[in-house]
């Protein structure tokens, strides 16, 4: 398999743009300066590329829908905030690609007709904010930004705003808020952000990891790229592993391969010897899957939808057979409870009764009927939310019970744990 994103990543120079220049970087932007915006959209449609940031909806028709002709500008928003739990492979391009990124957000402007774009990067990226930033300023330097990018007449200005560590600001909306200087509160849709977003104005919000798969699909053709992966889920894709293997990290695989590849080939396989319990396939946010789904499940969008679960952000989290369900899902719920953003009232008020509630079962106070009405709540949360914040935690809760419900009804029964989620 070619590698796409992480090929040359060993070279710590990467991040340089004369190593990145080395490798043929910016080649792919020089190309899509020489094509027509409707050139360029259609090579994305025929890669079969699906958003990365986790709803995978694909990139060429997303960009289809900015309203036209409205006399006003259109933007383009880099979501580099990267903050699902169990997620961390944005980080890595930023962090070790940055040119890439750049790249692949001005071909994406060059399609969709935008002059100006922004990186709204995650507040706590200390380092990768400082790497984007010279990045940036390498680009503008040689002139593959700025005014009359490589003589062809097209002006780009790209801008790196930094967040305030918001997990809700990943939601696009949010991000749009923010970015306008308001409180990170999501808006209501419709309209959506390709008519109303930014100012105002058509808006186009992608993922890093998206962005960053432009310039191989422009140089090489929309076609090469969907000879990876499967027929609607094409490509390849970052996924960051971690949690009991033995080789944590990110790693870049064609798009279904085997789940049990990352984790025994890639990973290394269970800790200590133990045995796998359960994967939690696509951040935090997604249905967790038990042993036995796990070995029968490839890493694609279709097989994740067959099996009830997500491919989300790419994030596996891998859980061997001490880990205790019922203190893991609290763990998440805390997290759920925390980044609310308390607009809505099923979600403000939602994620901490279910919280309150795991909190007494994992601490042996609980009481059996307490299951069933963790059910009850997590169903009044889902699709009730101006976003899927409130679905976040409700899908994990439903996930879990259902296929681990024996041991929430034993930590009630026994007023406590008989597991050891040490792991020291």
């Amino acid at each position: 398999m070619e590698k796409i994103l992480t090929k040359h990543m060993d070279d710590l120079n990467l991040s340089q743009i004369e190593t990145y220049r080395f490798y043929g970087g910016y080649e792919g932007l020089r190309k899509a300066l020489s094509m027509k915006p409707d050139e360029i959209i259609e090579e994305v449609k025929k890669s079969g590329l699906r958003g990365r940031g986790g709803a995978g909806f694909p990139t060429g028709m997303k960009w289809t829908f900015l309203a036209k002709n409205t006399g006003k500008p259109i933007y383009l928003c880099c979501n580099a905030d990267e903050s699902e739990p169990g997620t961390f492979k944005d980080r890595l391009i930023i962090e070790r690609n940055p040119h890439q990124l750049i790249e692949g957000i001005a071909i994406a402007c060059c399609a969709i007709g935008a002059h100006t774009a922004y990186i709204y990067i995650r507040g706590e990226f200390f380092h990768g904010a400082r790497v984007l930033q010279k990045a940036l300023d390498e680009a503008y330097a040689s002139g593959f930004l700025g005014k009359d990018i490589l003589k062809s007449g097209f002006d780009l200005h790209v801008f790196l705003h930094r967040g305030m560590g918001a997990y809700i600001c990943g939601e696009e909306t949010a991000l749009i808020q923010s970015l306008e200087g308001k409180k990170g509160f999501p808006r209501l849709k419709p309209p959506f952000p390709a008519v109303v977003g930014l100012f105002n104005c058509p808006t186009i919000v992608n993922n890093v990891e998206t962005l960053a798969n432009l310039p191989y699909i422009v140089l090489n053709g929309g076609a090469k790229y969907a000879q990876f992966g499967t027929p609607k889920s094409s490509g390849t894709r970052l996924f960051s592993l971690s949690g009991h293997v033995h080789r944590p990290g990110v790693y870049e695989l064609e798009m279904g391969t085997p789940l049990m590849d990352l984790i025994e080939k890639e990973g290394g396989g269970i800790l200590k010897g133990r045995k796998l319990k359960a994967v939690i396939p696509g951040g935090s946010s997604v249905p967790v899957l038990t042993e036995m789904e796990v070995r029968n499940i490839r890493l694609d969008f279709e097989s994740m939808q067959n099996a009830g679960t997500m491919l989300g952000s790419g994030g596996v989290i891998v859980m061997d057979e001490a880990t205790c369900m019922v203190h893991a899902l609290r763990v998440l719920a805390r997290f759920y409870k925390e980044e609310s953003c308390g607009q809505c009232t099923p979600c403000r008020e939602g994620t901490g009764l279910v919280l309150q509630i795991l909190e007494r079962i994992d601490q042996g106070e609980g009481r059996l009927e307490d299951i069933d009405l963790l059910l009850r709540l997590s169903k009044y949360m889902m699709g009730t939310t101006i976003c899927p914040l409130a679905d976040a935690d409700a899908m994990p809760i439903q996930s879990f019970i259902a296929k681990f419900r024996n041991e929430f009804e034993e930590h009630i029964r026994e007023h406590g744990c008989s597991y050891d989620d040490t792991h020291d």
